[in-house]
């Protein structure tokens, strides 16, 4: 308790914690766009294509001034989306590919060049392995101002613009109907995650930084349909996953900041995917179960319904255990039928005596109304 006290009240802590929920929350609004575009992988090839900007400034300027690595990066970024967007637009390659092509080219060169920069004399001090990983630790002051206004910029754009994403998000061709154009769009969207990629590489790393993208939106695709709604939980996801990995590694010797907040966005996006209701795991299966109980209880009703039907509407009772007995496969078959035929008795839809069984006059309501429903709408 007195470490955890200490940490939180600690100056240091206030800094990086900050930076990370922002940079989170951040992350987890520009990257919905792009989860919903089933275009996942642009962060990862962005964040990758960075690396050789970073190696390429240091070379040129000799400096580790962050402001001058994270300008190379920007460039370089910059350079991989044009490359995406130009394979994409005049080639048959398609996106996935593209992606996948400019993601290692620019790694593999980036990893040539820092293996090189490695032996210059003192180069080992450069430190330019911490935006492989990421080093949150680092965050001074004036990043977490950068971070801050990058967030203010991008959630203005995104506010701005929101009419014209939505419509390219969801309609490209009604967008393109009304004047909008959808490369157009894509590609301002690629520059914003450009931007938000470059900024994260200090706190994440290169390698991290595509699931802090994608990992929010993934999250809050499971607990919602509507996009407003998305954009809002992958901006709280996103925030609170940055801060919870800032708390545990700080907590916790020997853990970096960068991995521990991805790490906690897996644990959000596993939650999320077992269970939240309508698409989690746990809604699915209990879902699926309450339909073949409804199936089940539905095939029972009719049975003794086409008896009492033949049988002119007398309400004669039958051994209905023997007859369910012929028409499964498995013991279990048998006794999941059974039960159904307990919890019928129970909402009085049947009625036993002597392990004779028949339906009630409610029973037979049901059961007319349900094959009207069929015959008005078709089978289900």
């Amino acid at each position: 308790m007195n470490n955890l006290m200490y940490v939180l009240t600690d100056y240091t802590f206030h800094i990086v914690a900050l930076g990370a929920t922002l940079l989170g929350m951040m992350s987890g609004v520009i990257g919905s766009f792009a989860v919903l575009k089933k275009q996942s992988l642009i962060g990862d090839a962005i964040a990758h294509a960075a690396l050789p900007g970073i190696a390429i400034t240091f070379l040129l300027t000799q400096t580790k001034s962050n402001e001058f690595l994270l300008v190379g990066a920007l460039v370089t970024g910059l350079l991989a989306t044009v490359c995406m967007h130009t394979m994409k637009t005049y080639s048959k390659i398609e996106v996935e590919s593209a992606m996948s092509l400019i993601l290692s080219t620019f790694f593999g060169l980036g990893l040539v060049l820092l293996t090189y920069i490695q032996t210059i004399p003192n180069a080992h001090q450069a430190g330019l392995d911490r935006f492989i990983f990421g080093q949150a630790a680092t965050l001074l002051q004036s990043d977490v101002l950068l971070i801050a206004i990058m967030a203010i910029v991008s959630m203005s754009v995104i506010i701005l613009c929101w009419k014209e994403l939505k419509l390219v998000t969801f309609d490209t061709i009604f967008a393109q109907s009304i004047g909008i154009s959808p490369k157009t769009i894509s590609l301002f969207l690629s520059v914003l995650i450009v931007l938000v990629s470059i900024v994260g590489l200090q706190t994440v790393g290169v390698i991290l930084m595509s699931a802090l993208l994608v990992a929010p939106g993934v999250a809050a695709r499971q607990w919602t349909h509507k996009l407003e709604t998305m954009v809002i939980l992958a901006g709280i996801f996103g925030g609170v996953s940055g801060g919870i990995g800032t708390l545990v590694s700080s907590l916790m010797t020997k853990i970096p900041t960068g991995p521990s907040i991805v790490l906690s966005m897996g644990i959000i996006v596993l939650i999320s995917i077992v269970f939240a209701p309508s698409r989690g795991v746990v809604w699915r299966l209990h879902h699926s179960r309450i339909q073949q109980r409804r199936l089940a209880q539905e095939h029972i009703l009719g049975l003794l319904y086409e008896l009492l039907c033949q049988q002119q509407r007398v309400f004669n009772r039958h051994n209905v255990a023997s007859m369910l007995q012929m028409k499964v496969t498995t013991q279990a078959q048998l006794y999941d039928m059974l039960r159904e035929l307990e919890r019928l008795r129970k909402q009085g839809f049947v009625y036993c005596e002597n392990d004779q069984w028949t339906l009630t006059k409610r029973g037979v309501e049901y059961v007319e109304t349900l094959y009207s429903k069929e015959e008005q709408y078709g089978t289900p």
